[in-house]
């Protein structure tokens, strides 16, 4: 197998279409499904079955696809290692939960962009836990994820220290622990996010159990509900700060063992050399 046929292959997973492949790797159609051709007749399988434009991948394909991640990026970091010194280049796939890529992330890859303009930065958000492995399973580079990180196959950085806050709706009284909003719903990111099961402790050492918890795809959303009076949300601070709340929701105070929360990056420390990894990691 072809270092280049894999990198079609891959880029034709991800895109689910030929045609969108052939335009992202600047190549003719007729190329890419040609070569896609002789690498499943190289194999002796199917990697994608037809669906009228769509490409629908395999169960073998989706095999293939987790060795071509590893060896694409094995040929990269070996490329990486024997430039030396060069300036970073190539991908970089970055992970980082919601409120990070929010709050921190664009002041940081804005300057990074500009240092370092020959690296293409690609960002995938979600809970620390998916980003996690999505590190593990070679689907990101790194990750700025939520500690405590019990991960030993992870090299662990302090990135950013974050303040934790509570939100609730304007009507809402003086919030001196959970008790004080014990009925209300918690409003949060989906399971494996580490803020909400911050949240979820906090009131689990109260002995309280909460009525209700609904989960969210953006902060955005949360914000919007917590404002509506649908519940409560623990959120970072700074996240707050470059938002208008107005008047609609109210931002409570939390003692220092639920408020502290350490923001880490994290890669792979079967990975020792990557030029543009590291340079990320320094830019922080």
């Amino acid at each position: 197998m072809e270092l280049s046929s894999l990198r079609i292959f891959k880029t034709v997973a991800e895109e689910g279409s030929v045609t969108q492949a052939a335009a992202r790797l600047h190549r003719v159609q007729s190329n890419v499904s040609a070569r896609l051709t002789q690498l499943e007749e190289s194999l002796g399988v199917t990697l994608f079955h037809r669906s009228g434009r769509r490409l629908l991948i395999t169960p073998e394909g989706t095999r293939l696809l987790e060795y071509a991640d590893r060896l694409l990026r094995l040929a990269d970091e070996a490329q990486s290692s024997v430039r030396g010194g060069q300036e970073p280049s190539g991908t970089l796939r970055i992970g980082s939960i919601e409120t990070t890529a929010a709050a921190r992330l664009p002041r940081v890859l804005g300057a990074f962009h500009r240092k370092y303009p020959q690296v293409e930065l690609v960002l995938d958000t979600g809970p620390t836990d998916y980003l996690i492995q999505a590190v593990l399973n070679h689907k990101v580079d790194v990750a700025l994820v939520s500690a405590p990180i019990e991960r030993t196959e992870l090299v662990q950085i302090p990135a950013f220290v974050e303040e934790l806050v509570l939100l609730t709706d304007a009507l809402q009284g003086p919030v001196s622990g959970p008790a004080d909003v014990a009925r209300r719903s918690l409003l949060a990111f989906r399971s494996g996010c580490s803020y909400r099961r911050r949240l979820e402790w906090w009131f689990a050492e109260a002995g309280i159990t909460p009525t209700r918890i609904s989960e969210f795809g953006t902060f955005e959303a949360i914000i919007g509900c917590v404002a509506a009076g649908m519940g409560v949300a623990m959120m970072p601070r700074e996240v707050l700060k470059q938002r208008s709340l107005g008047r609609t929701v109210q931002v409570h105070t939390l003692p220092p063992e639920v408020a502290e929360a350490e923001t880490m990056l994290v890669w792979r420390k079967d990975i020792p050399q990557h030029v543009a990894r590291d340079a990320f990691a320094a830019s922080l």
